[in-house]
C-alpha cells in the first residue's frame, strides 16, 4: 500500500464514499455540508495548506487522508476515511495513518502532528493511540447531523526524538 497525491480522477470515488449526513460529519466535522459535492471539495483542495492523499494498492483506492499545515513544523491529520465498508477493520486505516506520519516527517519536516477524533469513534481513537497520539483536550458539545451531541478529542504526537 502507498499514499499518492489526490487527483481529479479520485474525486468521484471520494464523493461516493461519503454517502450519509452522519458519515459526512464524522469524516469532516462541520467543514462540508451534505451532500458533499465537487464544488465544496474543489474549493477546499485549492487551499495551499492542504496536502490531500489517497491510499492505493494494485490500482484500487482504499482511503483518503489530509495533512493540513498549521505552522512550519506542525501539521494536522484531517479527514481520515477508509472508503468502502468492506475495506474497514482490515488494518488499512492504521497503514494509511502510518504512511501519512512518515510523509509528514520526511517530506514536510513536521515535528508535531495533531488530530481531532470524536470520542464515540472508538476504533479510530484506538488506532491513533496505538500510533503514539495522546489526548490533550476534550471538548463536548459538537452537534452532529442527526442532532446528537458529540465530544471531540484533540490529540497530538511529537515526531522529533
Amino acid at each position: 500500500m502507498r499514499l499518492v497525491s489526490f487527483s481529479q480522477e479520485d474525486m468521484d470515488v471520494l464523493l461516493n464514499w461519503v454517502h450519509s449526513p452522519e458519515l459526512n460529519h464524522l469524516w469532516s466535522g462541520d467543514r462540508f455540508t451534505f451532500p458533499l459535492d465537487k464544488y465544496q471539495l474543489s474549493n477546499h483542495l485549492i487551499c495551499e495548506e492542504v496536502t490531500p492523499m489517497i491510499l492505493h494498492e494494485n490500482g484500487q483506492r482504499f482511503g483518503y487522508i489530509e495533512l493540513f499545515r498549521e505552522s512550519a513544523t506542525t501539521y494536522r491529520l484531517c479527514r481520515v476515511l477508509i472508503g468502502e465498508p468492506s475495506s474497514r477493520g482490515k488494518g488499512h486505516g492504521r497503514r494509511m495513518v502510518e504512511l501519512a506520519i512518515e510523509h509528514a516527517r520526511t517530506q514536510l519536516n513536521a515535528e508535531n502532528l495533531k488530530l481531532t477524533v470524536f470520542e464515540h469513534n472508538r476504533q479510530a481513537r484506538r488506532c491513533y493511540e496505538s500510533l503514539g497520539f495522546e489526548v490533550y483536550e476534550r471538548k463536548p458539545g459538537f452537534v452532529a447531523a442527526n442532532g446528537e451531541s458529540w465530544t471531540a478529542l484533540y490529540m497530538k504526537k511529537v515526531l522529533t526524538a
